[in-house]
């Protein structure tokens, strides 16, 4: 018996088309982009210099050894009210996440005069060009070009994080920044500044920081490093030192 004279006979109902899952499809993908815009924001938005949440220094926390900016490499006025200090490594996903919120600090707090930061250097042993990396920003350094490739190194990190010749790579860079090439290059194969380096990642052991990045505000450790709880906790310490 054929469907159609089946139906006629027994009056069953011609069968309906399959349900789409398309609808519940696109509403679980708009929750999963509604929550990372919301997880973006809080992030990245900026939260009072009043509130409760922002970090505070830990109870009966000693002032931050100034001694030791030394062994960083630093900019801004020395008398500023407040220091940013950021342990980190170039090598770091999250230090390269955290270092477009270093260069507007830089922009809006020490350029201004407000704020003086410093970066010390704490490559990590799983990071095999880290290393090469900050003798690299440290060799820029010596023709004046420090921070342009410390911008450079975390902008391009998932260039060179896993080349095989970083220091061909690093001199690339060093080339594209109007930097002496033979001189940098130099600098880079006789390891100029490795004992440099690993005088800054002593100095990070000293005081036990072992992960990246760890910025301080003066003595107070960010909980979440971003410009979000950067800024807030700099308005915060610019205001209460005004008093």
């Amino acid at each position: 018996m054929g469907e159609a004279k089946r139906r006629k006979e027994t009056g069953t109902p011609p069968p309906g088309k399959p349900k789409s899952n398309k609808p519940l499809f696109m509403g679980i993908a708009v929750l999963v982009l509604g929550a990372a815009v919301l997880g973006v924001f809080f992030l990245t938005a900026s939260p009072k210099p009043t509130s409760d949440e922002l970090p505070v220094a830990s109870a009966n926390a000693e002032a931050f050894p100034a001694q030791l900016d030394r062994y960083g490499v630093s900019v801004g006025p020395e008398d500023a009210a407040v220091v940013v200090r950021e342990f980190a490594d170039y090598q770091c996903p999250a230090c390269g996440s955290f270092a477009s919120a270093s260069k507007q600090l830089k922009q809006e707090y020490v350029d201004t005069g407000k704020v003086r930061f410093v970066y010390f250097d704490l490559p990590l042993q799983q990071h095999a060009n880290a290393m090469p990396a900050a003798q690299a920003a440290r060799c820029a350094g010596d023709q004046n070009a420090y921070w342009k490739m410390h911008d450079r190194l975390f902008e391009s990190q998932t260039e060179w994080s896993g080349s095989n010749d970083p220091v061909a790579t690093f001199t690339r860079y060093a080339v594209d920044l109007g930097l002496e090439e033979r001189r940098f290059r130099t600098c880079m194969t006789t390891e100029l500044h490795r004992e440099a380096v690993e005088q800054s990642r002593q100095v990070a052991m000293q005081l036990r920081v072992t992960s990246t990045p760890t910025v301080l505000v003066d003595n107070i450790r960010l909980t979440r490093p971003g410009w979000g709880q950067l800024s807030a906790v700099v308005e915060r310490e610019l205001a209460s030192k005004a008093q």
